[in-house]
């Protein structure tokens, strides 16, 4: 019997302030159950607007802890409702001073499985992320979940394929990878990106952008959402380049096995030989 997974993901845009915002994605989610959906992720620090366009201390307030937060709380009574595995990215107070871009994964049951925080930070115009973040040490975590092993990279996380491939070696069947990128920025690359680490690592890849204008810059945020299939393939539309918008759709788990057994990437792997990619 196959294996298939009907995943959701949502793009949206900001509300305005942090109450309306999640109330949206809690109904998001709820439509999503409503069709079957056994697992949702939301886009990169979904609860707050984009506030790394500029550097401004005010914006530490929008941190909070995880998983004993108001927000991962919140997630997990949702997650019981909905009987839904939900991918939660949120922005990360761990102690005075250390702060995070952080994922909690939450199951289907209501239980926190663990964070994945966020390894590459950039610093460049409109992405001041370096000013609020400290660079992921909690490795490349894969879970458990109801639905099958699930594995988190945020944003620029996807220009940087090693850990693509960490999150594979550690058995991800799918991996959701939240974001806010920029129109003009990163267009050409948002569908050549997470299409070739899905082939080159032989997995489902979520990707999440936001969509629309905020009030903290220029940046322009352009969705165009999409689940892709360890082929490169687009699993249905991707979602639009200018409108909030929840997608639904049906990944087939026994593609991973079919695809490993006659591409075989991994068995012809040579990590022997690759020793020069981690020294300084």
């Amino acid at each position: 019997m196959a294996q298939v997974v009907r995943a959701a993901l949502v793009q949206a845009t900001w509300t305005g302030d942090t109450e309306s915002m999640i109330a949206k994605h809690e109904e998001h989610a709820r439509r999503a159950a409503a069709q079957g959906a056994q697992i949702i992720g939301f886009q990169e620090v979904f609860n707050a607007p984009y506030f790394c366009q500029v550097q401004e201390p005010e914006h530490y307030r929008w941190a909070e802890a995880v998983p004993d937060g108001p927000t991962v709380q919140r997630m997990q009574a949702l997650a019981r409702e909905t009987r839904m595995v939900i991918v939660v990215p949120v922005f990360e107070l761990e102690s005075e001073g250390f702060y995070y871009n952080t994922a909690a994964v939450i199951d289907a049951d209501g239980s926190y499985l663990g964070k994945y925080r966020k390894h590459h930070i950039p610093q460049v115009r409109g992405f001041w992320e370096k000013y609020y973040f400290r660079p992921g040490n909690l490795g490349f975590p894969v879970f458990d979940t109801a639905v099958g092993r699930v594995g988190v990279y945020i944003c620029y996380d996807r220009h940087f394929p090693e850990g693509w491939r960490e999150l594979g070696l550690a058995g991800a069947q799918l991996v959701y990878n939240p974001s806010a990128t920029s129109r003009g920025l990163s267009g050409y690359l948002w569908q050549l990106e997470q299409p070739a680490s899905a082939v080159a690592n032989e997995y489902f890849v979520a990707a999440i952008n936001r969509v629309g204008q905020e009030e903290y810059g220029d940046n322009d945020f352009y969705g165009t959402s999409y689940f892709v299939d360890p082929r490169g393939q687009f699993v249905g539309e991707v979602a639009s380049d200018k409108e909030e918008e929840l997608l639904v759709r049906d990944l087939d788990f026994d593609l991973i096995k079919e695809v490993r057994d006659q591409w075989a990437f991994y068995r012809d792997r040579r990590p022997d030989a690759y020793g020069g990619l981690v020294q300084p």
